[in-house]
């Protein structure tokens, strides 16, 4: 009896390190916040926002999510187009490359519907918190991408 504590003590210990080792990773190297997630942050809770400007801004923030989500399930179907290419084709030929020119259409949609939900954001903004929130897109758009 004496073997079979031993070896749950030591199982114990061994799940209770491997436990603590993931936390520790997962907490050292957590990936930072997205660039958006920062300047929505900042909209809600930095820069004093009233009532009408916090209405217009979720009325602003229930469009631009449809609209990003709809453009995110057309990258998902380029991808997927992509990987078909890739798997018909096994390199880098005609069908490949229009795939990828497919894909690029999306993908720049969403930033330029992104920069205009960004400037529609902004205009609701008094010249005060205008200089704040400038500041942060700017942050947002040239800090490193770990």
């Amino acid at each position: 009896m004496g073997g079979f504590r031993r070896s749950l003590a030591i199982a114990v210990i061994v799940f209770l390190a491997a436990f603590a080792g993931v936390y520790a990773g997962r907490s050292l190297t957590a990936p930072p916040p997205p660039p958006e997630s920062e300047i929505h942050a900042l909209l809600h809770d930095g820069l004093n926002l009233d009532a009408k400007q916090l209405v217009k801004l979720e009325i602003l923030e229930k469009q631009f999510a449809i609209r990003k989500q709809a453009l995110e399930l057309e990258m998902r179907a380029d991808n997927a187009k992509l990987a078909a290419a890739i798997e018909n084709e096994h390199g880098y030929g005609p069908e490949v490359a229009s795939a990828v020119d497919q894909s690029h259409i999306a993908m720049g949609q969403l930033q330029k519907e992104t920069l205009e939900h960004i400037f529609s954001m902004r205009a609701l903004l008094k010249p005060d918190q205008m200089v704040k929130f400038d500041a942060a897109v700017v942050k947002a758009l040239t800090a490193d991408q770990k």
